[in-house]
């Protein structure tokens, strides 16, 4: 799932007018990269479990997945893998929130007078937006990431960390087949996934203001951080599927041990042996680690750009 900037909408402070527009870049790509470590600091415990019920039959159920890891590999085998998202995800962050800032302006820019306000499918299309910008950088480090999530414990592993497992993917498959395979999914995905958690959002926050004839800027944090956390839940009811068919086709194996032609054929298999209940496997605990990341990213976002602006 991964995994934060503009701030009107995100009823953030505004930047103060002496701000010049590279300045106000700067803080906030600072304040992204700040949600980022957030976000994956508090989401990774519940990552791995995921990872491990959608790409493995070993596990009943996700209580069962967290025991077995904490028992046969230590507490800290839950932050397997963390290296890669802490260096790349505060990037994500701001892209996601950047590209939908920008995309949002367009949009508004196409009306006569500008809108104060998008329709539903208007914000739907802005995340959209910014999902697939993520997707260039949020494909290859969440690839590498469940790969070392997944691997043997112990003498056996077979990375020694992210920069050896982004060697190895490449010399066996390349960039496209190996770095970046099931990107065209994970494309599908992050469009999905942004789009709905966007709206979601907008659609909270409006509600809110108008609710309460209020400003946006208006709405508390404490409120900001709710809504945050309820649009993390919507992101992924609306695109976990396809982050199942991702994640089994990034650990698959190469040569003659690849069990997926491309996605189309991973969401063939998935259905004819597990059938709907496939496409689901791990949604608990990624459902109880989507409120507090995304209410955290928010939350994080929302206090460093106050204490920077």
């Amino acid at each position: 799932m991964a995994a934060p900037t503009t701030p009107q909408d995100l009823a953030l402070p505004e930047p103060a007018p002496s701000s010049t527009g590279a300045s106000q870049t700067v803080k906030d790509l600072f304040s992204g990269a700040a949600g980022g470590i957030a976000q994956v600091l508090i989401g990774q415990p519940f990552d791995i479990v995921k990872v491990r019920l959608q790409t493995s039959t070993t596990y009943p159920s996700a209580l069962t997945a967290a025991t077995s890891i904490y028992r046969h590999e230590g507490p800290l085998a839950f932050y397997k893998g963390t290296l890669t998202p802490l260096l790349g995800i505060g990037a994500c962050v701001s892209i996601q929130f950047g590209a939908f800032h920008s995309a949002r302006r367009y949009l508004e820019s196409l009306s006569p007078g500008g809108k104060s306000q998008l329709s539903h499918s208007q914000y739907f299309a802005a995340g959209a937006f910014a999902g697939v910008a993520n997707s260039i950088i949020s494909g290859p480090i969440e690839h590498v990431r469940i790969r070392l999530q997944t691997q043997p414990h112990g003498p056996s592993r077979l990375y020694s960390g992210p920069l050896d497992c982004v060697s190895k993917l490449v010399k066996q498959g390349g960039l496209a087949g190996g770095l970046y395979r099931g990107q065209t999914v994970t494309v599908i995905r992050e469009a999905q996934a942004y789009g709905l958690w966007f709206l979601a959002f907008e659609w909270l926050m409006n509600s809110d203001a108008k609710r309460n004839k209020i400003e946006r800027k208006e709405v508390p944090s404490w409120k900001v951080a709710v809504y945050g956390g309820l649009a993390g839940e919507v992101l992924w009811l609306g695109s976990y599927p396809f982050d199942v068919v991702k994640s089994k086709m990034q650990t698959d194996g190469f040569g003659t041990e690849k069990r997926y032609k491309n996605m189309r054929d991973c969401f063939g298999q998935v259905w004819r042996r597990e059938g709907v209940r496939g496409f689901w496997k791990g949604l608990g605990p990624t459902l109880l680690r989507a409120m507090p990341v995304s209410a955290g990213t928010f939350a994080v976002v929302e206090m460093t750009m106050r204490a920077i602006n």
